[in-house]
């Protein structure tokens, strides 16, 4: 019998190496059919998705209503309690939506006409502007012609090849985006039903999934992955639900006092800030530079206030408000994100440098138990102190080994 499980395992094991194989060779050197059939399952699954997303962002809201239900009404877990925790939680969260949106939209349409209305005088401002340059710099003018000179050829092929091309498919899709947008609004309000549905049964959902590890996996193995889960849905939710939260107050923030300075196109400008403001690093840069810019046209010295006004807002972000939501929840050097940011912007753009700080943080938790699994396997030292001289040495080794001044004389 042990033979016959011998063999069954090879054979397992033989069959995934092919099948990544192939994976493999499909991914890079044909038209990724794969993939194609996966963005298919995902457009049919996307409102399962819309719900699953829901309820993992809004799991606290619930747990928190929940607990306060529960104090005041007993210890023992009801059906009707978890009910009213996720209808509460629902009820608060289209309240705060619609008073955001009644707030906000009203305004940003007005700072949008008001930009439309402005352009051409912002557009003859940046004119006089260049102008002045290239005439108390001749030099600077002359080499400007010859790079303009030098690149029009190629403008007028991008124009012709590339940009033409973009147009007509651009058109093609707000032609049929009436019927994208309904299938985007029946696909969320599927996915807020089915949210209810996972907020309602999140424990029966959990205890299932364990099970299946426990039938798939040897126990200790199955116990190792589950923790291993637990850890990265730790970390995963501290940081995503924690961004938001903190990009959502510094946006409300901007908006409060741009409005109380009178800065223009407060309600844009507040906008640009918060969204951006959920990648970390550079997101500050990356909303505050073009709102800037915005702000000069209109005024000069609003746009200094401005630049005052968000670096305050950047410090108060980093060294008050980011600390006490999201405290260390990613465990990662501030090398290491610049570094996820980096990798996760090349490969998916703006989601990439939001959820690629996440995603490394939980790959270094993986690559940090592993090695600390390994070393005391291996009758190592964890900490990395103990190699800083090429060699393990151990706690009491250091305590005994007299200092360096000691050992000079």
């Amino acid at each position: 019998m042990k033979k016959n499980n011998h063999y069954f395992a090879w054979g397992l094991t033989a069959v995934c190496v092919v099948c990544a194989v192939l994976l493999i060779y499909d991914l890079i050197f044909r038209d990724s059919i794969v993939l194609a059939y996966a963005g298919m399952l995902a457009d049919i699954l996307a409102p399962v998705l819309y719900g699953a997303a829901m309820a993992y962002l809004l799991a606290p809201i619930v747990n928190w209503f929940e607990r306060i239900i529960l104090r005041r009404r007993g210890r023992t877990p009801s059906k009707w309690r978890r009910i009213l925790s996720v209808a509460l939680t629902w009820v608060v969260v289209l309240a705060l939506l619609y008073a955001l949106l009644s707030v906000l939209l009203p305004e940003l349409y007005a700072s949008v006409v008001q930009l439309v209305d402005n352009a051409q005088r912002y557009y003859y401002t940046v004119y006089d502007w260049v102008i002045h340059l290239l005439e108390s710099n001749p030099e600077f003018a002359a080499r400007a012609s010859e790079v303009i000179n030098e690149y029009y050829t190629d403008a007028l092929a991008w124009l012709n090849v590339n940009l033409v091309p973009q147009l007509q498919v651009a058109v093609q899709a707000v032609t049929g985006g009436v019927v994208g947008v309904f299938v985007f609004l029946k696909n969320l309000l599927l996915g807020v039903i089915i949210s209810v549905y996972l907020l309602g049964e999140k424990e029966a959902f959990s205890a299932g999934s364990c099970k299946l590890c426990y039938t798939l996996l040897p126990e200790d193995k199955a116990a190792l992955f589950i923790r291993g889960v637990k850890a990265t849905d730790r970390i995963f939710a501290g940081f995503v639900r924690g961004k938001l939260l903190d990009s959502l107050i510094i946006g409300v923030l901007c908006f409060f006092f741009s409005s109380l300075f009178e800065f223009p196109y407060a309600p844009l400008v507040s906008v640009v800030v918060g969204v951006t403001n959920v990648i970390p690093f550079f997101g500050p840069f990356l909303g505050a530079i073009p709102s800037a810019f915005l702000i000069l046209l209109d005024s000069p010295i609003k746009c200094l206030y401005f630049i005052i006004f968000v670096l305050a807002l950047q410090q108060f972000d980093g060294n008050i408000l980011g600390p006490r939501i999201l405290g260390d929840s990613t465990g990662i050097s501030g090398f290491w994100v610049m570094v996820a940011i980096l990798v996760g912007g090349g490969l998916w753009g703006v989601a990439g440098m939001f959820l690629g700080v996440p995603i490394f943080a939980c790959f270094y938790a993986g690559v940090k138990a592993y090695s600390a699994y390994r070393l005391q396997r291996r009758g190592l030292p964890v900490p990395s102190a103990s190699y800083a001289t090429h060699r393990p040495v151990w706690p009491e080794d250091a305590a005994a080994e007299p200092p360096q001044e000691e050992r000079g004389s």
